[in-house]
């Protein structure tokens, strides 16, 4: 079975369910899809890193050159070869960045892409599934983590490369220190090791503060304006100092793994080349090997210290790449609460009926019906209505001009069933981009859909009208006009059936009366369910559906239709 995270325009293969779960297997992923930037980047990291290992050995051997009186002839030609190492490196450098860097990108964009398509797969069932600072943390936290180690890879690689060869070389020399550096380098990254454990864990646990803290500051922001109203904000300030120093106590201790994980990385080859020079020093001065053979040992081991510390670096990459890489999974397993069933029904065209016997909620095709429901239990009776859950429980389910909700391609089901209510948000982007979602709307149509909202004064007040910039949730607009241009957006996606929530709970009677009128002469031919307790809208109704609340157990909650 697979779970098609990705399409084509984000990679060119999908990710085994079974995989999902394995922060290894997505990386591995990640790596599959486009291989050649960590390809490239390794390769530049062995060119820039090899250079860097021989000058030592070529130095060595020049001094050997000159202290055997080899003339002026040898020790240019050294000199020259040590120019051309030093030549290539610095080219080798300059690619290894730009690859490197490519890796990064790589790794960042489809990661990103990954988790943006997951979220718009799952919609409106993320929210009871995932907390949002989950979701902001990913995108921004653990998709960093992620781009890093696909950064470090090719220094890793070029570090790895250049220690063998330092080893081979340094053993054809004197077999006995080329077996020391053989067993003293890979026995200090091993010693690296044990502490690689606790600091995943305190990442982990720092990255849940993170999450948890995240949410909270989205909670208050989002709030702000009613937690100042009840005089709410010195609890939740205090609430949010309390998970903020959390937080930092997380942090702190994922932190001091990492400086002893840092120091291991610095004092372990260290030790092994104070070993090494000790050891070359007495070989020299019983005449095993010359002057020249020491400088070369002294500087190749000190260059071991190098790919040492960037295995170190690598090591704790990848520890972080691996708990960011956990916390993408665990999103993407999530599932989105619909399907698209194997053979959908299609739809009638032009105006669509919809029908729920469980609740007797009926909206006639072509005409607008008014639910007089208590407002706290709106949200889950459109939820009902407009989003197909399935029916196991024997439940008949709801009729879509005909056809059962469930079995309605949910593809043609966004376009053509529309449902906005008060938790409908203003994003980020100018006032045109936000009513038309980008799509080829006309200049009529988005004056007409104004008109019909009564919206077009909130434009019109606005500094670059339809091209103001509106902040994220548009923070800068009174809860009346947020929802004036939240029901213009509606109305502008012209769907065959909208289902309206107190769409004018925050403005005032007069307004309310013009915008009401004008929705009912607007959506005619269409069908509109409105759930209002508004006698404005049960005036213009075409028909009116009193929806009782439960008056107990054992009480069937009965709707009562009543024709205007």
């Amino acid at each position: 079975m697979t779970n098609r995270l990705f399409d084509a325009s984000v990679a060119p293969a999908t990710l085994p369910e079974a995989d999902a779960r394995g922060p290894w297997a997505y990386l591995w992923w990640l790596t599959r899809i486009r291989p050649w930037p960590l390809v490239l980047s390794a390769v530049l990291g062995a060119a820039w890193m090899i250079p860097l290992a021989l000058v030592p050995l070529v130095i060595g051997k020049a001094i050997d050159e000159a202290g055997q009186g080899g003339g002026d002839t040898g020790i240019w030609l050294w000199s020259l070869l040590a120019l051309v190492l030093g030549v290539v490196q610095a080219a080798a450098g300059a690619g290894l960045i730009q690859a490197a860097v490519g890796a990064e990108a790589h790794a960042l964009s489809v990661s990103h892409r990954v988790l943006m398509r997951q979220v718009v797969r799952l919609g409106a069932g993320l929210r009871g599934r995932a907390r949002s600072g989950d979701v902001a943390a990913s995108a921004a936290a653990d998709v960093e983590s992620i781009g890093n180690a696909f950064e470090v890879v090719g220094r890793t690689i070029g570090a790895v490369v250049a220690a063998v060869l330092v080893a081979v070389a340094l053993t054809a020399t004197s077999p006995v220190l080329g077996l020391a550096v053989l067993i003293g380098v890979p026995a200090a990254v091993l010693a690296i090791g044990p502490l690689l454990r606790p600091l995943q864990k305190r990442d982990e646990e720092q990255r849940e503060q993170m999450g948890i803290a995240t949410s909270q500051a989205g909670d208050i922001v989002a709030g702000l304006r009613v937690l100042r109203g009840i005089g709410g904000e010195a609890a939740f300030a205090e609430r949010f100092r309390r998970t903020s120093q959390e937080v930092r106590r997380a942090g702190e201790s994922a932190g001091r793994m990492g400086a002893w994980l840092q120091a291991a990385g610095v004092f372990l080859p260290g030790l092994v080349t104070v070993g090494i020079v000790w050891f070359g020093a007495r070989l020299a001065l019983r005449g095993t090997i010359t002057a020249g053979e020491l400088v070369a040992f002294y500087g190749a081991s000190a260059f071991l210290t190098l790919p040492v510390s960037t295995a170190t670096e690598a090591a704790e990459t990848l520890s972080l790449a691996k708990v960011a890489a956990g916390r993408l999974c665990g999103l993407l397993r999530l599932t989105p609460d619909t399907t698209r069933p194997a053979h959908p029904e299609p739809l009638p065209p032009g105006p669509l009926s919809l029908v729920d016997a469980h609740t007797g909620i009926t909206a006639e095709a072509g005409r607008l019906t008014v639910v007089v429901a208590p407002a706290d239990g709106t949200g889950d009776l459109a939820d009902r209505l407009t989003r197909p859950t399935g029916t196991g429980d024997g439940t008949p389910a709801v009729l879509l001009g005909g056809a059962p909700l469930d079995r309605v391609d949910p593809a043609e089901l966004r376009c053509r069933v529309l449902r906005s209510g008060p938790a409908d948000s203003l994003f980020s982007g100018t006032v045109r981009e936000e009513l038309t979602a980008s799509a080829d709307r006309s200049a009529r149509d988005l004056r007409r859909a104004l008109s019909t909202a009564d919206a077009a004064d909130v434009v019109e007040a606005l500094p670059a009208g339809l091209d103001t910039r509106l902040e994220e949730g548009g923070r800068a607009l009174s809860g009346g006009q947020r929802q004036r241009l939240v029901l213009a957006r509606a109305l502008l996606a012209a769907p065959d059936v909208l289902v309206l929530e107190d769409p004018t709970s925050s403005i005032d009677a007069h307004t309310e009366a013009r915008v009401v009128h004008r929705v009912a002469a607007a959506r005619a031919g269409r069908t509109t369910l409105v759930f209002s307790d508004s006698p404005l809208w049960r005036g213009v109704a075409d028909h009116e559906i009193r929806r009782l609340p439960d008056p107990g157990p054992g009480s069937p909650d009965r709707p009562a239709g009543v024709p205007s």
